[in-house]
């Protein structure tokens, strides 16, 4: 299997008055292509602090992150904020949409960033609306959407670009229990088409949708291994 993220012994240190706070000590992991993996742990155990430095939205007090084959230590900063916005497609709880946006234009965004065309980001906005089924919502506001409907806006976001990788923090964090199952039926579909999916999660049932299930526990990865019960959408279990 090809590797698509190494992490070395990665430690993460923060400084608060005369405290240090232990993030992240020692943790080693490796994510290969179109894996499907639930980071888990309950609050305080490191696991947003992981979440952000695979996204590149962070960097370790020492330790080293290989993406796709290149250390990340040694990007330059521009070569990061590409990283981000083509390599890795970010949901988030809180779905981060500029609210006085069309649900199509806030969709749009990394492509404007990338540097695409009008007409080439009409064509990919439209394309990823209707893959996440809101053709029919192009065109409201967030307000005007309900907050799976906003969820999807945001997924649909993450997948503009072609990414790799989808990093997803929390993504039924803010949604009831038919509408979390309805947007982990949607990441089941983006894996399935060949995405590597990474999950932060504190919540059980959730995590069981993924292959593969790391657990952490003040900063360090207590448990790594393979989901034996994986739920699939509709309650199958699948071997």
């Amino acid at each position: 299997m090809q590797s698509i993220i190494q992490l070395k012994n990665i430690a993460k240190a923060y400084k608060i008055g005369t405290e240090t706070i232990h993030a992240l000590r020692d943790v080693s992991l490796e994510i290969y292509k179109n894996e499907f993996v639930a980071l888990m742990g309950p609050s305080g155990s490191g696991k947003s602090t992981l979440m952000n430095m695979l996204g590149c939205l962070d960097s370790p007090t020492s330790g080293e992150y290989i993406l796709n084959g290149i250390a990340v230590s040694q990007m330059l900063d521009n070569q990061l904020a590409e990283v981000r916005n083509k390599e890795i497609g970010f949901v988030f709880q809180s779905f981060n949409l500029l609210p006085r946006s069309t649900a199509l234009d806030n969709v749009m965004l990394p492509l404007v960033y990338a540097g695409f065309n009008k007409a080439d980001r009409l064509q990919r906005g439209k394309e990823v609306m209707e893959q996440v089924g809101l053709k029919d919502r192009m065109l409201h506001k967030p307000n005007e959407l309900s907050g799976g409907q906003r969820q999807r806006v945001a997924i649909a976001r993450a997948l503009v670009n072609h990414p790799a990788i989808i990093l997803a923090d929390e993504p039924t964090g803010n949604l009831d229990s038919k509408t979390s199952i309805e947007i982990m039926a949607l990441l089941e579909e983006i894996h399935k088409q060949g995405n590597t999916i990474i999950l932060v999660t504190h919540e059980e049932d959730i995590a069981q949708h993924a292959h593969r299930i790391v657990r952490l526990k003040d900063g360090i990865v207590e448990r790594d291994y393979q989901n034996e019960n994986i739920i699939s959408v509709g309650n199958r279990m699948v071997k």
